[in-house]
């Protein structure tokens, strides 16, 4: 697998990653098993860097299905390693899927019920219904489980190359693994033009008062506070993920609390998230948001002239090639107390299953284990960005300087463990309230927006 060693090289020169994993991470070498139901044995050796792939050669042409979300630099990287994975086998044919994020859950169930797919690109697994959630509906992984359409690959070699933490909160379900997790992200930080506010006279804010009285300083100065990607919708909400994590780190005790009514979205103590909510939609972020794409607001802070971009840590790879100044990724100051914004809230993102029901099984795990050898994996982590799930991988970037003394205080976020309860109105989801004020969308009055999202909670908890 040299070869896509070389590619992911190349990569990351052009987007200027501080570090690459060609080096002395030992050959690897991958051969497909056979395919069909009476496929050859499939043997890979765990974490040392010299991963070997041997299975019996392929009786005739093979295609190998692969399904994956669209998300760059990723889906590059998935593409070419698939080339060299079919250079590294005669006879195998690779057919990558592309979809949308938001199509992946409906396209998975599909193509897995028609057993048109063999490597499935699967988010980390989130909780699963827990009972105090009633007829709420199961995640879209746990129900594909339940119905048998996972392989089991709790017993595979290659499953010990990740640590023991991603395969426990993003791979299994009653104790039997089924899906690896390629990388952890960070969606409640923001990040930080250090030179803007250097030139500013202001310090980088631990706090939420800090950072109040930071973007009065910086827009007096004539810079903007803060962008997003208003128009995408979603940018705006997940850039308020550290706020409600600040305010309320234990997240899952939060999701049980607002089931079983120990919590409310219109109590006094949640007053304050839904004040501060506002102020950062009305005040911080920039007028012009409302009509910037994810992406166009990534760039619009990495002209320079925008003092923070609070947004998931996957946008990195872009800044490493397009800003011209020293920047840093922290997590977003929501509460008064800095001790409490030292967590980063994220998830667990791309990840490999397989089909139970594949024709192609052996090539799959094959195809999973070559993608999964130390040297491929720092390859993969060096040119996305993420968090590495790996032990013996590093996070040699600008982003990883920034996390690393952060990393002990990693925590899943809110959305992950939150399943909307059957009948529940569209405001019931609080983690979404920062879109929900105006620009973005129709309120003003954050005591009513919060009245609103626990009647619409309520309605659906009275029928639990």
């Amino acid at each position: 697998m040299r070869s896509i060693r070389w590619i992911a090289v190349l990569a990351a020169f052009v987007l200027v990653l501080a570090a690459c994993g060609d080096d002395d991470g030992g050959d690897t070498t991958t051969t497909a098993a056979a395919s069909g139901e009476e496929g050859g044995d499939t043997t890979a050796a765990p974490s040392d860097g010299d991963t070997t792939t041997t299975a019996a050669p392929l009786d005739e042409p093979a295609t190998l299905r692969v399904l994956v979300h669209s998300q760059e630099p990723m889906t590059t990287f998935v593409q070419d390693f698939s080339k060299d994975f079919e250079a590294a086998n005669p006879g195998v044919t690779v057919d990558v899927s592309v979809v949308g994020a938001g199509d992946l859950a409906t396209v998975t169930q599909t193509r897995l019920s028609a057993n048109d797919v063999d490597v499935i690109d699967m988010f980390g697994f989130a909780n699963p219904v827990q009972d105090y959630m009633g007829d709420a509906t199961p995640p879209a992984w746990q129900t594909l489980i339940e119905a048998g359409l996972l392989l089991d690959i709790t017993d595979e070699p290659w499953v010990q190359n990740y640590d023991e933490a991603s395969i426990a909160q993003a791979g299994t379900f009653q104790d039997r693994v089924y899906s690896v997790n390629l990388g952890r992200t960070v969606y409640g930080g923001m990040f930080v033009n250090n030179d803007l506010l250097a030139s500013v006279g202001v310090d980088v804010p631990t706090t939420w008062s800090e950072l109040v009285s930071v973007c009065e300083a910086v827009k007096a100065a004539g810079n903007e506070c803060m962008t997003n990607g208003g128009a995408d919708g979603w940018p705006v909400f997940v850039g308020t993920y550290g706020l409600l994590g600040a305010l309320y780190p234990d997240q899952q005790g939060l999701v049980e609390g607002l089931y079983t009514g120990t919590v409310k979205w219109d109590d006094a103590d949640t007053a304050v998230l839904w004040d501060r909510y506002k102020v950062y939609a009305q005040d911080m972020l920039e007028a012009g948001t409302t009509g910037l794409q994810h992406d166009a607001a990534t760039f619009r802070y990495a002209a320079g002239d925008v003092a923070f971009l609070p947004t998931g840590a996957w946008q990195a790879p872009n800044l490493e090639g397009e800003a011209a100044f020293a920047w840093s990724y922290v997590p977003f100051p929501g509460s008064d107390n800095a001790a409490e914004n030292e967590l980063l809230f994220g998830k667990y993102d791309q990840g490999w299953s397989i089909a139970a029901n594949s024709p192609n099984v052996d090539l799959a795990k094959a195809y999973v284990a070559a993608f999964s050898d130390p040297a491929t994996y720092q390859e993969f982590v060096d040119v996305t960005g993420f968090i590495p799930t790996q032990d013996t991988a590093t996070l040699n970037t600008t982003l990883g300087q920034s996390l690393a003394s952060y990393l002990g205080n990693y925590r899943v976020g809110f959305e992950q463990f939150w399943v909307d309860p059957a009948g529940a109105g569209q405001w019931a989801n609080g983690s979404q309230g920062a879109s929900w004020f105006q620009p973005f969308n129709e309120w003003d009055d954050a005591a009513a927006l919060a009245t609103q999202a626990q009647i619409d909670l309520q309605a659906a908890l009275d029928d639990l």
